[in-house]
């Protein structure tokens, strides 16, 4: 009876143990691992890749048509553990005739927590208090020392009401958010019912909004979208946030902005690069508070992001329905 012959898998991170389990019992597949919780170097990514069936890659990874070619005609399907697609040349791998999975719906609950303890901690400038407290700039109750600003009655504009949007405003509303408005590609009614939200442009939003939460993909049409013109039309007064991709705002736009006194304050789980550099200009302001990417960092969140994913690879090297296709 002839072996049947194993499918090579590639996985560009040690991935938490529930996707780790799905792999080691698929019987059809050898799984390699780049055995660190630090990015793959590029060599060993391209040796890793090479006559691979299947790549199971995260945000950090590039896979572009250099690594297409480099995995070469055996590559099948390629699952990345992210909502985030924009680090995948998708005309490439379409043109290819690859199938990709990624992890839509499991990380909304998870990113929309962090992006209102975002926006808390930097709206009422919780990183200065702690920091008064332990430098003994703490001396007396005083009447406006440290005063920051509240969410009732305000305005709260979403730039991209999709999941995480949408999740993020069914947290905001119980604060008393007076108004929420929101812009994007196109209305949308349904969605946008549960919280009365209006749909505007992008200039009125940043006008009329207390508080912008940025939770839109990244496409050309996003790239740049928070820029110095942006930045002028918000009010003194508000507060900028960002959960989705870094390049979305100009980062040199957003110092300028908030070392003026353009906008009040910034919070940032995304930024360009990633790491941002330790010297970076944005991380001498007090008013912009930056976290490093962990809108999904819970232990469950984590561990079924690494199933679906592990999930998808598997379902598209038999050639099974994935639990979550992107559709190219």
């Amino acid at each position: 009876m002839r072996p049947v012959r194993l499918m090579k898998v590639f996985v560009t991170r040690r991935i938490p143990p529930e996707g780790r389990a799905a792999l080691a019992q698929a019987a059809d597949c050898e799984v390699e691992q780049w055995d660190s919780d630090e990015p793959i170097p590029n060599k060993e990514l391209e040796r890793g890749v090479a006559g691979a069936h299947g790549l199971l890659c995260l945000l950090s990874e590039r896979v572009d048509r250099k690594l297409l070619d480099t995995a070469g005609a055996n590559l099948k399907v390629i699952s990345t553990m992210s909502v985030g697609v924009d680090h995948l040349a998708l005309d490439e791998i379409k043109k290819r005739g690859i199938r990709v999975g990624y992890t839509p719906d499991v990380l909304t609950d998870a990113t929309a927590e962090l992006a209102v303890s975002l926006l808390l901690t930097t709206c009422r400038r919780l990183p200065e208090a702690i920091e008064e407290v332990k430098n003994g700039g703490w001396t007396s109750w005083k009447p406006l020392w440290m005063c920051g600003y509240g969410l009732t009655g305000s305005t709260v504009g979403i730039i991209g009401l999709g999941r995480i949007g949408q999740a993020i405003a069914r947290r905001l509303k119980p604060f008393g958010v007076q108004r929420f408005l929101y812009t994007g590609r196109q209305p949308r009614p349904q969605e946008a019912a549960e919280f009365q939200a209006e749909f505007v442009s992008t200039p009125q939003l940043a006008a009329e909004s207390d508080f912008v939460v940025v939770t839109c993909s990244l496409t050309p049409a996003t790239k740049g979208l928070c820029n110095k013109d942006f930045f002028q039309q918000m009010k003194k007064t508000a507060v900028f946030v960002n959960i989705s991709r870094g390049d979305v705002v100009n980062q040199d736009d957003l110092y300028q902005a908030l070392a003026s006194g353009q906008i009040a304050a910034a919070g940032l789980d995304v930024t360009t690069p990633e790491p941002l550099p330790t010297n970076h200009p944005l991380l001498t302001l007090k008013n912009c508070v930056i976290l490093p990417h962990i809108g999904s960092a819970t232990h469950g969140t984590r561990n079924i992001m690494s199933l679906l994913a592990a999930n998808n690879l598997l379902a598209g090297l038999r050639g099974e329905p994935m639990p979550s296709e992107l559709k190219l």
